[in-house]
């Protein structure tokens, strides 16, 4: 798949570095249910994702270069469930956004998904803020519903999560705004 500066396809064995790039950074992996990656752990993940029909890579168009992943997966009753990480360094320039615009098209066009949702983090304003911009809705704030670590004495740090989600006819109708297009 492709945009204006971006190609989405699927992981290779020769994204390892790009992948251990942001893998490996603590700013990146804040929010997510793992630690900073090891170089072995990176190999590991770009086995899983390289092999899985859920991961896919965001590439820049003119080098190649992979500088995040799309986790877009199919669930119950033609909904799908969409995640994504980015490399720090190609944070707050549309490229998320792009990615995502690519992969809605994509879902609900020619996959005929009834709904998509996503889950973030309350405190990672930048997720929320580009589920809100591609149009998505919030629709549930669930409390300390889940944990990735413990504290020292082995309790877990519960955390928040924003639960988001945008329905076919949602899509859409945003389609049809952002095209200038009357209502249909």
């Amino acid at each position: 798949m492709l945009s204006k500066r971006l190609k989405i396809r699927r992981f290779e064995s020769e994204d390892l570095a790009d992948v251990h790039d942001y893998l490996s950074d603590d700013v990146v992996v804040k929010y997510e249910p793992y630690a900073v990656h090891t170089y072995d752990e990176s190999h590991r993940a770009l086995e899983k994702m390289s092999y899985s029909v859920n991961f896919w890579a965001i590439c820049l168009k003119e080098t190649g270069q992979v500088i995040g992943q799309i986790y877009l997966s199919e669930q119950e009753q033609n909904s799908w469930e969409l995640g994504y990480v980015f490399n720090r360094k190609f944070q707050k320039q549309g490229y998320a956004s792009e990615a995502v615009s690519i992969l809605l098209d994509d879902v609900f066009i020619f996959r005929i998904a009834h709904r998509i949702s996503a889950m973030c983090n309350p405190e990672n304003e930048n997720s929320w803020k580009l589920l809100e911009r591609a149009g998505f809705r919030k629709e549930g704030h669930l409390l300390k519903n889940v944990y990735f670590n413990r504290a020292v004495n082995g309790d877990p740090l519960w955390q928040d999560t924003y639960l988001y989600g945008m329905l076919k006819n949602d899509f859409i109708h945003n389609n049809y705004q952002n095209q200038g297009l009357s209502d249909f």
